[in-house]
């Protein structure tokens, strides 16, 4: 999408945490896995228990086989806190083993042990 991808106003200032995972190299398990992910088919306690950790904003981008994810918080907000909170939610372990299927990791892993956090190495300065 040449034109970009609108993003959401907040009333203050957030943080950012991005995030990258490998897909399996499978044209029909990606189809799969972008499936499981839209609007009609992403399980809703997933997205609540999303919200439900302080999450205000989640995003995935694809380019083949890797995958981007782009996460906004409050400023207080703290990642091992929530993550860890995350992975005792309802269904959370039965997600992650679904889309354990489509993805590169190790079984049985967490969604913070598969997203790996990447590093900033740019931002343009005022």
């Amino acid at each position: 999408m040449t034109q970009g991808y609108p993003v959401r106003p907040y009333s203050g200032p957030v943080k950012r945490y991005c995030q990258t995972l490998d897909l399996r190299n499978d044209p029909e398990l990606i189809r799969r896995y972008r499936e499981c992910h839209d609007r009609d088919h992403a399980w809703p306690e997933i997205l609540e228990g999303i919200r439900s950790v302080g999450i205000l904003e989640m995003e995935i981008y694809i380019l083949g086989t890797r995958l981007f994810m782009i996460v906004e918080t409050p400023l207080d907000f703290d990642w091992d806190t929530a993550m860890a909170r995350l992975a005792t939610l309802p269904r959370q372990e039965e997600w992650e083993a679904f889309v354990a299927s489509f993805q590169r990791c190790a079984e049985g892993a967490t969604s913070d042990q598969k997203w790996q956090l990447m590093e900033r190495m740019f931002y343009l300065y005022d």
